[in-house]
């Protein structure tokens, strides 16, 4: 059987493809076989653009996992053995009833967590090396910011089960191998995104060790991804952007791995919040955007502390950084947008707000974690 998200698409040999492959001989074992989606070609906004570009560099490096039998279920399309997902089938009692349950749902990422109940039943899971299915991304920074908080939120909750099946395989090359790809795979997010906000406020000497470290370290691993940009289909510049939004999404990223760790503490599974598909704006909690000003803010000042201390390395680095940072909020969100967002979310602003000329812009409740569509709801009605 076939799953796919509601705003993804196949192309119409996707089943003939995936069937036929799942079919063959010796793939008896293969649970999921699936074709990681790729983004809409020719987006019209510049941020979902860009955030298309990194969806499609994913394309490559879930590809690289199948290679090392790493692959990781990506739940926006699949082709599924239903005898597998009776395998890691379990019983759960809810409201008096026992309820079978085949995909579990402990984080928001229930996708990723299922891989790990397969490989540790010895099932197998592949991405077919085609183009074979589209998916949207979000248009805008509030329903982007929505998304991959999500993504980041679950990882480090899965990690010990996943270490678990590591450590009960024999002690191969292969199996380490594989387990490297994975554990990569789960912690990746929260320790980039840890290293980043440690390195951004380190200052650097003016050294010739500094300098070429950061020369070594950073020169090859741009022109791979800017290489990997050409190959799907944008210019080599736009890996300067995709950096940019990578510092922007810093802030979103680590609350994500802060809820995994709240529900790690507390053992209450967080809510799943649906990445909003609505005409307009989403707008986005008043904590992210005071974060990035916020953000942008510190390396300012850290740049002049670096400039007064005549830390030139340093402070190059930092000018960099909140240069593109800045850039990232200009263009990813914007000033308007920001001010419009900060209107909403304090109630003395708000009568600022109504009486300016606005844009058609959802809203998301954190305590309800509901969207409020009513403006979109009007201008189709209008309509």
């Amino acid at each position: 059987m076939i799953t796919l998200d509601a705003d993804s698409v196949l192309l119409p040999e996707y089943s003939l493809l995936l069937v036929n492959e799942m079919l063959r001989p010796g793939n008896e074992k293969l649970a999921v076989l699936q074709t990681p989606y790729n983004s809409f070609p020719n987006g019209k906004e510049l941020l979902e653009r860009v955030a298309g570009a990194t969806t499609d560099i994913q394309y490559l490096i879930h590809q690289g996992f199948t290679q090392f039998n790493g692959t990781y279920w990506v739940g926006a399309n699949a082709m599924l053995r239903p005898e597998a997902l009776h395998h890691i089938k379990e019983e759960i009692e809810e409201r008096g009833f026992r309820v079978p349950v085949f995909i579990q749902d402990r984080t928001v990422i229930e996708d990723t967590e299922s891989t790990v109940d397969l490989v540790s039943k010895g099932w197998k899971l592949a991405n077919y090396p085609e183009r074979l299915a589209y998916s949207a991304t979000p248009p805008d920074f509030g329903s982007l910011l929505i998304q991959r908080q999500r993504w980041a939120n679950g990882g480090l909750i899965i990690l010990p089960k996943l270490i678990k099946y590591i450590f009960r395989q024999p002690y191969t090359l292969t199996i380490w191998i594989e387990g490297f790809f994975r554990v990569h795979y789960l912690a990746s997010i929260a320790a980039l995104n840890i290293g980043m906000v440690i390195v951004l406020g380190h200052y650097f000497e003016s050294s010739i060790e500094s300098t070429w470290l950061l020369i070594t370290a950073a020169l090859p691993y741009f022109y791979l991804y800017a290489r990997d940009l050409r190959y799907n289909g944008y210019p080599m510049s736009d890996v300067i952007r995709v950096y940019a939004l990578n510092l922007l999404l810093i802030p979103i990223n680590l609350s994500g791995v802060a809820k995994s760790i709240q529900q790690g503490f507390s053992g209450q599974r967080i809510p799943f919040v649906r990445t909003p598909k609505v005409l307009g704006r989403t707008s986005a909690p008043l904590f992210f955007v005071l974060a990035e000003y916020g953000l942008l803010g510190w390396w300012i000042v850290g740049f002049g502390i670096d400039i007064t201390h005549e830390r030139w390395m340093s402070a190059v680095f930092a000018f960099l950084n909140a240069s593109l940072l800045s850039y990232a909020i200009v263009r990813f969100i914007g000033l308007r947008e920001s001010w419009e967002d900060i209107c909403l979310a304090l109630p003395f602003l708000q009568f600022k707000f109504k009486n300016s000329k606005k844009s058609s812009i959802t809203q998301i409740s954190d305590k309800q974690s509901v969207y409020t569509a009513k403006p979109c709801i009007r201008k189709i009605n209008e309509r």
